[in-house]
């Protein structure tokens, strides 16, 4: 069993930036792709941002250029630096990470883009 702890969301202005932190309770070197989701109101979940176990990173076309995922394996840490945020950004983010056959997601952290 895994848990996912995000932490990070907020209230930001148009333009402004936010880094989101998921937190695993397991040796995040194990899983073999970690990965940010995002789903706004009334719309269904949709991929953000993925890094594998080597370190490969791959973005949705909607925040290539704006967002960052990222780890630090000592600490058990994924990230997700966010800038250039929109009204669009306005989502829960939710992060997740496969262990085996296994999909794990945490409990989400609201992001609110607003002027």
């Amino acid at each position: 069993q895994v848990q996912l702890v995000e932490s990070g969301g907020g209230l930001v202005q148009p333009g402004g930036s936010l880094r989101l932190s998921c937190a695993a309770s397991a040796s995040i070197g194990s899983f073999s792709t970690m990965a940010w989701y995002r789903q706004a109101p009334g719309e269904e979940r949709k991929l953000v941002a993925t890094i594998t176990r080597g370190g490969v990173t791959n973005y949705a076309d909607s925040v290539k250029g704006r967002f960052t995922i990222s780890r630090d394996i000592a600490k058990r840490l994924m990230y997700l630096q966010m800038s250039s945020l929109n009204l669009e950004d306005t989502a829960v983010y939710y992060c997740k990470v496969t262990f085996g056959v296994r999909d794990y997601w945490g409990q989400g952290t609201q992001v609110t883009v607003s002027s």
